[in-house]
């Protein structure tokens, strides 16, 4: 959501990519497309996967010429190897062959143009912002830092991103949620308002409230100050049609004829109305000019 969604792979450690790549083929998710792309480069030949899964959030499993081979993160698959990379805010992806790691994999994404800035606004707005991802600690403390949002959960799996959003409504906060991609889905229809980003998978534009026609988080802004920006005139609607009510009401009832000798008249009471309707209608109008 906050980056580019185009990763590129940076290292690589032992003979693995091969087999990783084979594995990856067989899915859209942006780290295996890295993956297979860095095949291609090196014009690596893909070999044929057996008994293929899907692990939500951890990884990708299935057979190559008789072999497990398992391509994941460290829930999947646990060691140490790559732990330096990690500390240069890279995803690290491991690779283990009949249980036995062969290998590790980096892959370095960079953030969407104007992300810190769209951040920053939000803040100067008043908004509590929080990163939640399914990215490693170290991934994700380096991309907030770059951002500047201090509040981080890392290493949420899909379904733990829904009890997260939870759990800040338990504390009696209305919260928004933003995401892209299957593993936000949950999370977009548990919030109080889901917003889809516009070049997210259908799953998570399905749940999600609001759909961006754009892939810009700026636009994240631009939906808040809209929504305020009715609800304002929502308010100052409601006084204009009651205002006109409120003083024509009494004077057309007689109010002020004993004393006057004033009373509405049924051509100056259908004006009334006709002014209330266009006033509220030419209110209305000037969302228009909201950019």
């Amino acid at each position: 959501t906050l980056t580019k969604g185009e990763p590129e792979v940076t290292d690589v450690k032992g003979d693995v990519l091969q087999l990783a790549a084979s594995l990856a083929k067989n899915t859209t998710h942006p780290l295996d497309l890295a993956i297979v792309n860095e095949a291609k480069k090196r014009k690596i030949t893909l070999l044929n996967v057996q008994d293929f899964e899907a692990i939500p959030g951890k990884g990708i499993r299935g057979k190559i010429e008789g072999k497990e081979i398992l391509l994941g993160n460290r829930r999947l698959i646990e060691s140490n190897l790559g732990k330096e990379w990690e500390e240069e805010g890279k995803t690290v992806m491991l690779v283990s062959v009949n249980g036995e790691v062969k290998g590790a994999i980096a892959v370095a994404d960079t953030l969407k143009d104007y992300s810190k800035e769209a951040i920053e606004t939000l803040k100067k707005m008043g908004l509590e912002i929080w990163m939640i991802t399914g990215d490693n600690q170290k991934t994700a403390q380096a991309i907030g830092r770059e951002l500047g949002i201090e509040k981080i959960l890392a290493e949420v799996l899909p379904q733990d991103k829904e009890k997260e959003i939870r759990k800040l409504q338990a504390e009696g906060k209305v919260v928004g949620a933003v995401g892209d991609g299957i593993n936000d889905a949950p999370m977009l229809a548990a919030s109080d308002i889901g917003i889809a980003m516009g070049a997210g998978t259908d799953v998570a534009k399905e749940t999600g409230g609001i759909i961006l026609v754009k892939d810009d988080i700026r636009d994240v802004v631009k939906a808040i100050e809209l929504s305020r920006k009715t609800f304002s005139k929502i308010k100052q609607n409601l006084f204009l049609a009651f205002i006109y009510n409120v003083l024509a009401i009494p004077i057309a009832a007689g109010l002020f004829y004993y004393q006057l000798g004033f009373l509405l008249r049924p051509e100056i009471a259908a004006l009334a109305m006709i002014l209330s309707d266009i006033s509220v209608v030419g209110n209305s109008l000037l969302l228009r000019r909201l950019k």
